[in-house]
């Protein structure tokens, strides 16, 4: 597990309350129940365990310490690096959690792996309607590139394509 910190340059502040993990199989009730909370079609039970099982997929984990020395799940990120890419395949905050972070939390370690890892570029593809995932995205360096018609099939949104260089 790994305590996130600000990145260095930034202006001195606490450090963030997030610990940042992998996910294991006996995550798997309360990351379903989060995508379900999160997304109007979630992911699967199923296709989740997939991804688990993918020696190229990564799911992170955020949660906050409890006063009970618990931990509660906040949000995650799944994404793969392949190469020297790293494509985001999904980013998830529990509703009541939103706005305090925790999804630029789980993007900052995403993107960390990907230069530890000497990727050149980072991908994803975000709705065209979320625009709270829209500007988190641009302010991490991601830039608008194209667009996939219909990318969720749904409702027929869709998806703007993003890339960030490293």
């Amino acid at each position: 597990m790994r305590r996130m910190t600000e990145e260095e340059g930034a202006p001195e502040q606490k450090p963030s309350p997030f610990l940042i993990r992998p996910m294991t199989h006996e995550d798997m009730p309360a990351v379903t129940a989060l995508e379900q909370a999160s997304f109007r079609n979630p992911w699967s039970p199923e296709l989740l365990r997939r991804e688990l099982d993918h020696d190229w997929s990564t799911i992170l984990l955020v949660e906050e310490p409890q006063p009970d020395g618990t931990r509660k799940l906040l949000g995650l990120a799944i994404f793969w690096i392949v190469q020297d890419e790293v494509h985001v395949l999904n980013v998830a905050t529990a509703p009541e959690q939103r706005r305090r972070g925790v999804a630029r939390a789980v993007m900052d370690e995403v993107l960390a792996r990907g230069r530890a890892r000497r990727c050149v570029l980072a991908t994803l593809e975000v709705r065209r309607s979320n625009e709270a995932a829209l500007g988190l995205y641009k302010s991490l360096g991601f830039r608008p590139v194209g667009v996939r018609p219909n990318y969720y099939a749904d409702e027929g949104e869709d998806a703007i394509v993003m890339v960030l260089d490293f």
